[in-house]
């Protein structure tokens, strides 16, 4: 069976409503483990060793967080400019090339209405613009970039909005994971 890792970067997830209900539908699908880097690591410093390790073991990677000042969480930077660094900068041939090809997914959930992120907007600028810098990483990094999962009004949703996007959720990473399912060798290949 495939791994697909989820990180999910939720700096209290004891007060989340969407990304709590949309980790919530992905614990328990198979061959998907969720990892809360906040519960994980607090609000500073990341253990790049085990990082390491966990993301090579992976086939798949989703970064899962809301957007907070139109950026991801503080420990996202953090986790990157530590792990990837490591990987791609210092590293590169022991364990950048083996993370290399591997697809992946954001996540983000953002508290206004679609129409605010635009570029006659409130904010200005599509959601997806603002998430940019991450899909500069994933080429820079050779990762498979898919489109994202955004998820809209996020601290407005009342019960039936959040149980609705987190259908809509575990149906995107169902479909996003059959699709970039590793091909399987026969004996006779």
């Amino acid at each position: 069976m495939t791994h697909t890792r989820i990180m999910l970067f939720h700096p209290d997830l004891t007060r989340s409503t969407a990304n709590a209900a949309l980790a919530e539908a992905a614990w328990g699908m198979p061959g998907v483990k969720v990892v809360d880097m906040y519960g994980r690591y607090g609000r500073s410093g990341v253990d790049t060793d085990r990082e390491v390790r966990e993301l090579l073991a992976a086939d798949r990677l989703v970064l899962q967080f809301p957007v907070h000042w139109y950026a991801p969480p503080a420990l996202l930077q953090d986790w990157q400019a530590a792990v990837l660094t490591r990987m791609f900068y210092i590293n590169a041939e022991a364990e950048g090339r083996w993370l290399e090809g591997k697809p992946l997914l954001i996540a983000a959930t953002a508290g206004n209405v679609p129409s605010a992120y635009s570029a006659s907007g409130q904010n200005g600028f599509a959601l997806e613009t603002l998430l940019q810098p991450l899909q500069a990483t994933a080429r820079r990094c050779r990762l498979r970039w898919a489109a994202p999962f955004l998820l809209y009004e996020a601290n407005r949703l009342k019960p039936a909005g959040l149980e609705r996007a987190a259908r809509d959720y575990r149906r995107h990473l169902r479909h996003w994971i059959d699709e970039t399912a590793p091909l399987q060798l026969t004996a006779a290949e």
